[in-house]
Parts: C-alpha cells; sequence; structure tokens
C-alpha cells in the first residue's frame, strides 16, 4: 500500500464529495424513494397488517433504511461509469497516487451520502411516530450493522460501476436489491407467507439484518440474528470487495 493511500483517498473523497454538494438532489432523490414507500405502507396498508403490540411504522422503520441504502448505492455504480467513460481514471494513472484510493474515494462518498439519507428517513419516521427506547450501545449497535451493510453494498456498486457497459446498466444492478426487502420479515411477518416464499425469505440476508435491527430498537434479546446479520454483511463485503479489486486491476491493465 502506497504511504500516499490515506492522503489520496482523503483528497479524492472530498472531489466526490463535492460534486454531492453540487447536485443535493442525489440525496434527496435517495431519501425520497423509501419515504414514500414508508408513508404509503404506514398510512395506506398498516391497519390491514397485525404486528403484535409494536406500531407499524416501529416495525417496518429497519426494511425501510434497508431500502434507503440499496437506492443509495446506485449512484456509486453510476458516477463511477460516468469516470470510467470520461477518462478521468486514466488521468489519475498518470499521477502519483495511490491506484485503489481512486475507488475508495467512491466508497467513502457512499458512505457518506448514505449516512445523512438514513438520517433523513428516521427524522422522517420520527415525525410518523417512530419511537424508541433503545440506549446509546444499541443504537451503535443500529449504526455498526448499517454501515458494513452500506459498505458491502457499495462495493458490489463498484463491480457494476466498472463492468457496465451503459449508464442504464451501471445503476440497474440495484433493482433486485431494492426489491429483496419485499420478500423479508421487513413489511410483514415471515409466518404469514407460504411455505417456499417462507423458507427463502427466513433464509436470505435482509430477514436477519432487519430482525436485528427491529429487536435493538424495540430493546429486546436479539438472540443470534445479530450473529447472522455481521456474517451477511462481512462475508458479501469480502466477496464483493475481492471481485471489485479484481476487476478494477483489469481494466487499468
Amino acid at each position: 500500500m502506497s504511504k500516499h493511500f490515506f492522503g489520496d483517498t482523503a483528497v479524492l473523497t472530498g472531489r466526490s464529495l463535492t460534486h454531492i454538494l453540487r447536485s443535493p438532489d442525489t440525496i434527496i432523490t435517495t431519501a425520497l424513494t423509501p419515504i414514500a414507500m414508508m408513508l404509503m405502507f404506514v398510512y395506506v396498508f398498516g391497519g390491514a397488517i397485525n404486528t403484535g403490540n409494536s406500531s407499524y411504522v416501529n416495525y417496518l422503520l429497519p426494511g425501510i433504511l434497508l431500502i434507503t441504502i440499496a437506492s443509495g448505492i446506485a449512484y456509486t455504480a453510476y458516477r463511477l461509469f460516468l469516470d470510467m467513460q470520461g477518462g478521468i481514471f486514466e488521468r489519475f494513472q498518470s499521477m502519483p497516487i495511490a491506484r485503489s484510493s481512486v475507488l475508495w474515494g467512491h466508497v467513502l462518498t457512499s458512505l457518506v451520502a448514505n449516512l445523512v439519507s438514513l438520517t433523513i428517513v428516521v427524522l422522517v419516521a420520527l415525525l410518523m411516530g417512530f419511537r424508541s427506547g433503545a440506549g446509546v450501545l444499541a443504537w451503535l449497535a443500529v449504526a455498526g450493522i448499517l454501515i458494513l451493510f452500506t459498505l458491502a453494498l457499495t462495493w458490489l456498486a463498484v463491480i457494476a460501476g466498472l463492468s457496465a457497459k451503459t449508464v442504464d446498466g451501471a445503476s440497474a444492478f440495484s433493482y433486485p436489491l431494492i426489491f429483496l426487502p419485499f420478500i423479508s420479515s421487513a413489511f410483514v411477518p415471515t409466518e404469514t407467507m407460504p411455505g417456499p416464499v417462507r423458507w427463502f425469505a427466513e433464509n436470505q440476508p435482509v430477514t436477519s439484518i432487519v430482525d436485528a435491527i427491529r429487536s435493538l430498537l424495540a430493546q429486546q434479546p436479539v438472540g443470534t440474528d445479530i450473529w447472522v446479520a455481521l456474517a451477511w454483511c462481512i462475508g458479501i463485503l469480502a466477496i464483493a470487495f475481492g471481485f471489485a479489486m479484481t476487476t478494477y486491476r483489469r481494466k487499468i491493465a
């Protein structure tokens, strides 16, 4: 690793963040879709869904947070694709900078932008009646899970941005990720689903992550959900990072 890695990454992250600050509609659009979903599900479908003693907005919020992240990472793939097509990467290669810092700049920008979007969504949820008595440690655990999930999906976005042939292809990969929470415990208890759908819902990553966050916010025992959630996040992150770096090396070779 180049001794200039951290300095180079900070500069390139600042460059990407400047682009977002000049176009704040990126974050607004990212937060708008999950907020619209939250409003629709709480005020249209919420009364028909039995979530026990918990209010539906409390039950729904963890899944909405994951959808927020899945929506936000599409912009990472999009911006990375534009940099590739615009020849920025070739210019960076001619400079004495750490090559991997180019990707890390996009990844850290995605992390910051998604954290802002998540904050906006939580504030709207509070206005809609979301309440949690969770302590500082529980909130830190929730933040840690969301950060790991963001990093994991962002590195998937890096692969898409480097591999895509068109602008639409660069961002379209996120659609299945946005859809995945609908076949999980994010919106309804999995017990209400038919057999094969229930099996899939209970054994895919979103359900364990949603259940862990929901239990932490509700001050309930987390059980094994948090370890399964962490295993999914770390596993996806490690695999995506490996594939992203391999794809990047091939592109700049």
